[in-house]
């Protein structure tokens, strides 16, 4: 894995090379004492959600950040990739949700920007991920939103 960024509690945060085009790459990271794990979207979308459970205003506030980070990201061409948005102080407004879910909003924000930095690379016209985002903010029932995060 190469890493790209150290974040809180030693995790690391890192991207694999990957085969769907020539800039692919693979989202990592890893826990201190576990292994390395691939995060999909799913595994955001559900921590969303658990956050949602016990602070609904602020997880909205969090979704409306992460649809103004995905609206500034551009697809790249270098590997490894760098973060284009991310910084650790916007972090600290959404504190108060770090009690809620398994991901703190520190490492949701840096998975998050790499995983739609990864999609518009190979994908620059797609628009699922904003899609599946806005339908968070709606209030979409968990099969729509399930059905969204995990479509192939």
């Amino acid at each position: 894995m190469d890493n790209i960024i150290d974040i809180i509690n030693e995790t690391q945060i890192g991207v694999n090379q990957g085969k769907k085009s020539t800039h692919d790459f693979i989202v990592k990271y890893k826990f201190p004492k576990k292994r390395e794990r691939t995060p999909k979207h799913i595994h955001l979308v559900i921590d969303i959600l658990l956050k949602r459970q016990g602070n609904p205003e602020l997880t909205n506030k969090l979704v409306k950040h992460l649809l103004h980070i995905l609206s500034h990201l551009q697809p790249v061409n270098t590997y490894p990739p760098k973060l284009q948005y991310y910084d650790p102080n916007k972090a600290k407004g959404f504190d108060a949700l770090n009690q809620f879910g398994e991901y703190s909003v520190e490492f949701l924000l840096a998975i998050f920007e790499l995983i739609m930095i990864q999609e518009k690379t190979n994908y620059p016209t797609g628009t699922m991920n904003r899609n599946l985002f806005e339908k968070i903010l709606e209030g979409a029932d968990i099969f729509s939103l399930i059905s969204a995060a995990t479509f192939r």
